[in-house]
């Protein structure tokens, strides 16, 4: 129940970030002259501003969860969920209003995201933490699948249709609702400790701060944060911008299905890959995979429009490339935070994962910001930076050593 409880309050802060994203255009319809289309300040800034929120509070909200525990941290980050999902609901038409809600919760995204290998190590055994952290990435997955397919279907989408961006206050205030509901769910189910630790396991761990500096002293973990730096700033890009690569490959129709399928992929992997990798006590040779295997769904992503003229068919090879990507990079996600948890033992779960997250979002800060720019302008040559970047990152993740723990496979280290 903690568990499911925990994905429930994880899927649905991730529908709330890119609610506004695959319906991009659409969006800029419904709210048009509320703000300026060269501002900085636009569509695209509601899905940003989780990224540069993210900047200021992963510490302080990993640092809560360190010292205060997951219920406590995973409290705050349900009541501003409930609060600012209903504000943004019923305020849906006033854009100054849904942006100020975007920021609450964007707030409360850290509260929750960074404690999946907390909720993990405190309730799992060894065995089962691959597993644990991938069923709860999963529901991140799965929020963004209802943010990018779900979305349009409740928006109308055909600019040649007098639809066309109609239906933002019903589906804001469907995901204010769900929002508020999970909120509950979470306060009143999620527990911070089993009534027995697995495998008989005891909870000991740095400080907050003696573990951020432990951390910053492994190698490993150094060359995982340069990995997550990379990987994971690609992927935020990509999916704030899924709507704006359909319309540079010549797709007129904001219909999510890029997004969508890059998702579904994730998911798959994400139920796959960790089980495996658990199951063979390996963690350095799934990411190898992953990596490797992310590296098509780049490159087809951004040369999909040079490989073939017409555009149906380039659009096909992106929604093939696009679940590609997903599967791998997106699989690649828990067993990167559950490595880091257990190469930079004894410094606290949520810190690894904090600092995982942050720097992920930098860099996914720092690339839509220069997709976006100029409408879009610069698209084309940061897909083809991150086609290079993806390269170095088998060259980087080569260097990682195995898991300490998956090597001794000792279950009853002191967790």
């Amino acid at each position: 129940m903690v568990l499911v409880a925990f994905m429930f309050i994880t899927f649905v802060i991730e529908i709330q970030w890119l609610a506004h994203a695959a319906v991009a255009r659409p969006a800029g319809a419904f709210y048009e002259g509320q703000f300026l289309e060269s501002s900085f300040i636009n569509i695209d800034f509601l899905a940003m501003v989780y990224m540069l929120v993210y900047l200021v509070m992963s510490i302080p909200a990993s640092y809560v969860i360190d010292t205060y525990g997951i219920k406590t941290g995973l409290g705050i980050g349900a009541v501003l969920l409930g609060i600012s999902g209903l504000v943004k609901g019923v305020f849906a038409t006033d854009f100054n209003i849904v942006l100020i809600a975007q920021i609450g919760l964007a707030v409360a995204q850290p509260f929750i995201l960074n404690a999946v290998t907390a909720v993990s190590v405190r309730w799992f055994p060894l065995s089962e933490r691959g597993l644990a952290a991938g069923l709860s990435v999963l529901a991140q997955y799965l929020g963004i699948i209802v943010a990018m397919l779900v979305t349009p279907l409740m928006i109308g989408t055909n600019p040649d249709m007098e639809s066309y961006g109609h239906g933002f206050e019903k589906m804001l205030m469907v995901f204010g609702i769900l929002s508020f509901v999970a909120a509950v769910v979470s306060l009143v189910f999620i527990k911070e400790y089993p009534p027995t630790p697995p495998n008989d396991e005891e909870y000991v761990r740095h400080g907050f701060f003696e573990g951020i500096k432990y951390i910053f002293h492994q190698k490993d973990m150094l060359i995982t944060l340069a990995l997550f730096t990379v990987g994971l700033g690609i992927f935020n890009a990509i999916s704030s911008m899924t709507d704006a690569i359909a319309a540079n490959i010549g797709v007129k129709d904001s219909d999510g299905l890029i997004g969508g399928l890059m998702l579904i992929g994730g998911v798959i992997g994400a139920l796959v890959i960790p089980v495996i990798s658990d199951k063979q006590q390996k963690r350095k040779k799934f990411l190898v995979i992953c990596m490797i295997g992310a590296v098509p769904g780049i490159l087809g992503l951004t040369f999909a429009g040079i490989i073939s003229s017409d555009p149906q068919i380039a659009y096909s090879i992106a929604l093939t490339s696009s679940f590609i990507l997903g599967f791998f990079i997106m699989s690649a996600g828990p067993i990167g935070f559950q490595y880091a948890a257990e190469v930079s033992y004894p410094a606290p779960e949520s810190t690894s994962q904090g600092l995982l997250l942050l720097v992920g979002q930098v860099s996914g800060l720092v690339f839509v910001a220069g997709m976006s720019t100029q409408q879009n302008a610069f698209l084309n040559q940061f897909m083809i930076l991150f086609s290079a970047l993806a390269f170095l990152i088998i060259v980087g993740v080569l260097f990682l050593k195995e898991s300490p723990m998956m090597k001794s496979g000792n279950q009853s280290m002191k967790i």
